[in-house]
């Protein structure tokens, strides 16, 4: 993994770990299962078209109370194997900060998001 992924991966997950009040090893890989429920629940139709949309889902399956569990998955980098620049890295990462605020906003009843709805 490139340095600067490595830091922002780790840097990314403390920032959602506190915002969002939850523990997780790690929100990044893209890698989830969701049962018929969770997906019913959640308005998954208001997230990203991009790379964030899979840590939209994450956040609203905890802002709705669901528990996560958490399964090891091996990563291999190489250059073949990532379809994201550090410009679209970048992107994701603004938006993983804005997703994690959202949260925060709309746990502490100050803001209503339609991503939450």
């Amino acid at each position: 993994m490139p340095i600067y992924k490595y830091i922002a991966n780790r840097f990314l997950t403390l920032f959602e770990n506190i915002m969002i009040n939850y523990k997780l090893s790690e929100y990044h890989t893209g890698y989830r299962a969701f049962n018929r429920e969770v997906l019913e629940s959640i308005n998954y139709n208001a997230n990203s078209d991009d790379f964030v949309f899979d840590n939209q889902m994450l956040s609203q399956i905890i802002y709705k109370g669901f528990e996560i569990g958490e399964v090891t998955c091996p990563t291999k980098y190489f250059k073949e194997a990532s379809s994201i620049n550090f410009k679209r890295s970048t992107k994701y990462g603004f938006g993983v900060l804005g997703t994690s605020v959202k949260h925060f906003i709309g746990k502490m009843g100050l803001a209503n998001f339609e991503i939450y709805k």
